[in-house]
This record gives structure tokens, sequence and C-alpha cells, in this order.
């Protein structure tokens, strides 16, 4: 009884999550200007559905496939660079023992309690002083260390036995061979649901590419979405079905490692 009240429970959490998806959908065979007079809802005439949108935004939809592609590009990076440099720390917090090891540990932990926008200041003086704005790097390079990611892979890391380390020292196997070689495989879980948490926060990033990115072509696609709003002429059109199609590589995503994802988070819950 109590295994269907929850399965039941669930389904009308996903039918609830689903919504919004299915309302923007149903949004992108409507007209913009119209959306935005009366609001996105259900409840619309089926035949007054038009294809005119999805002619629109791939055959004139400006440097919106730009953006796309910046943000697609933007985000590879970013992930497998945050992966990388993360739990490349967190290996050394989780396996070695050396001094000041705790001291840098709890600084990892209390830089997770400082929102960014307390950094955001000081970090944009940096970067235009030492004349790196309007370039990715400065939007890749100082989250390649995330605190957040690093605390995950530090507690994963502590539940891999230290018997299969020592197996490859005895072997022969460097102390990088070792990490990429034996640790990096066994943590596909942890890499997954990392990358996936990365990948969302990476491509809705939108307040500090907005600060440090100048030129059109360089947008990514929250801020190119954004500059659609102007006081002399809005295009809702494209924002609409715009929005619906930033939605799908977040979606892919997670529905073809969601595995992984859930592996992940439990084993990162549990071990350590």
């Amino acid at each position: 009884m109590f295994v269907t009240i929850q399965s039941i429970f669930l389904v009308v959490i996903g039918l609830i999550v689903l919504v919004p998806l299915v309302v923007i959908f149903v949004g992108t065979f409507q007209d913009g200007g119209e959306i935005m007079r009366s609001g996105l809802r259900l409840d619309v005439d089926i035949s007054s559905f038009r294809f005119d949108n999805y002619v629109m935004i791939f055959t004139d939809s400006g440097l919106y496939f730009r953006w796309f592609a910046n943000s697609v590009g933007l985000t590879l990076v970013q992930v497998a660079g945050t992966l990388l440099v993360s739990s490349f720390v967190a290996y050394g917090f989780a396996m070695y023992d050396f001094k000041g090891k705790t001291a840098a540990f709890i600084s990892v932990l209390l830089l997770m309690t400082v929102p960014f926008e307390i950094m955001m200041l000081p970090l944009y003086v940096m970067v235009n002083d030492i004349g790196l704005a309007d370039s990715y790097s400065v939007i890749v390079i100082p989250f390649l260390a995330a605190s957040v990611t690093i605390f995950f892979f530090r507690q994963y890391f502590m539940g891999i036995p230290k018997e299969l380390l020592e197996a490859g020292r005895v072997d022969g196997v460097t102390e990088f061979g070792i990490f990429f070689r034996i640790v990096l495989p066994i943590s596909r879980p942890a890499l997954a649901a990392m990358g996936i948490l990365n990948g969302m926060v990476t491509w809705n990033n939108f307040l500090w590419p907005l600060l440090v990115l100048r030129s059109a072509e360089k947008f990514t696609l929250p801020i190119g979405l954004n500059t659609l709003l102007t006081p002399y002429g809005n295009n809702y059109d494209l924002l609409i079905i715009g929005s619906f199609f930033s939605l799908l590589p977040v979606l892919v995503l997670f529905l073809c490692f969601q595995r992984f994802f859930v592996a992940g988070m439990t084993a990162g819950a549990l071990k350590g």
C-alpha cells in the first residue's frame, strides 16, 4: 500500500514538473505578442497553432545559433576543466596527508558559504586591470576549482579502498597513473553527477558572462536571449522558441546520464 501511494505521489510530482515544459512548448506555436498580452497557458485553440516561429528560427534568427554554439562550447570546456581540476584537488585531500591539509580543506568549506556576488566586484576589477575582459578565459579559469565539486569528490574518493592505490604502486604505476587509470574510471558515477550539475550551472550562467563579455558575437545564449528585449522593440517570437530550444541540451544531458547521476549522488552522500 505504501509503495503504491509513494508511486502515485512521485507521478504527480513528475507531472507538475513537466507542466512548465509543456506550456512553453505549446507557446512555440503561438504568436509571441499574444503570449505577452495574455500569458502562457494550456487552454488554447489548437486550430490557431502556426509554425511561423519554427520557420523564423531556422531562417531569420540572426545570431541565435551563434549564441547557441558559444554556450555549447563554453559549457563543454568549463565542465571538462572543472571536473579535471576539482577532482585532482579533491584526490589530494582524500588520499594524501600533508602539512596544512586541515586548514586548506576548511578554507574550501568556508568558500562554499561565500556568495559569488561578494567576490564578483574585485574579480571584475582584476579582469579589467589585466586586460582579459571580453574573453572566454575569464569565464572558465576562475571557476575551475569549484568548492562544491571539490567537496563532493573528496567525499566520494574517501570511500575508495586505499588498497587499490597500494596495489597500483606495487605494480609500478605512477601517482598520476593511479589517478587517471584507477581512480577516475571507478568514479564515473561521481563524474556524471558533477558533470550534469556543473553543466546546468554553466549553461544557465548569466550574471558573470554579462559583465565580462562585450561583443555580440561572443554572447552566450542567456545573454543573447536577454538582448531580444529592448526599449526600441521586442522580438517575443524568437524569445519564446529560443527559450524552448535552450532547454533541450540540459534535458537531453540529464535523460542520457540520469542513471549515473542518481548513483553518483547516492554514493557521494554515503561514502566518506
